[in-house]
């Protein structure tokens, strides 16, 4: 299947999404990183180079992730978009994250629904997302998205649900 690439900039009533790029790195992603639960240090160039190479891999395959802002005032809350993951090209993993602080809000239910719209927008017709069996925030989020659990994995990282939501 030929799809289009996912759309540059995407805005919604409270956010703007635009490309994830190497200065969001010391702007608020490298703090991030540092949330996560076993977060295993990276240096601030080490993940300007992650940066780089997710904008490259996205100029090759029309897919990629998104900095939330709050439109009001520009403020970084973490990212959402697509990639390949578990998945494939055709049908995609809908990802997001958020910085601890701006859990709760509604934030990641509105960017991630921005995204899969934008998804439907390329000519995809199926959309996937993994989520660890302990993450009940993503499960939440997903559920008001319309995905629906599809079945179980593990891999090194732990025991997690496969979701898929079919796009119009």
């Amino acid at each position: 299947m030929k799809c289009r690439p996912l759309a540059t900039e995407l805005e919604t009533e409270r956010l703007t999404l635009r490309p994830i790029g190497p200065g969001d790195a010391a702007e608020w992603h490298h703090d991030l990183l540092g949330e996560r639960e076993n977060a295993t240090p990276r240096t601030l160039d080490a993940d300007r180079r992650l940066l780089a190479d997710l904008q490259a891999s996205e100029a090759g395959s029309g897919i990629g992730f998104r900095t939330i802002r709050r439109r009001s005032d520009g403020e970084p809350l973490g990212y959402t978009g697509l990639l390949i993951g578990r998945a494939t090209l055709d049908e995609p993993e809908l990802a997001y994250e958020l910085l601890r602080r701006h859990h709760g809000q509604g934030y990641a239910t509105e960017a991630a629904r921005a995204v899969v719209e934008a998804a439907a927008a390329t000519g995809r017709t199926r959309l996937w997302s993994t989520v660890g069996l302990w993450n009940t925030p993503s499960f939440r989020v997903l559920e008001k998205l319309g995905f629906r659990r599809d079945r179980e994995g593990s891999d090194e990282r732990g025991e997690f649900v496969y979701l898929v939501r079919d796009l119009p």
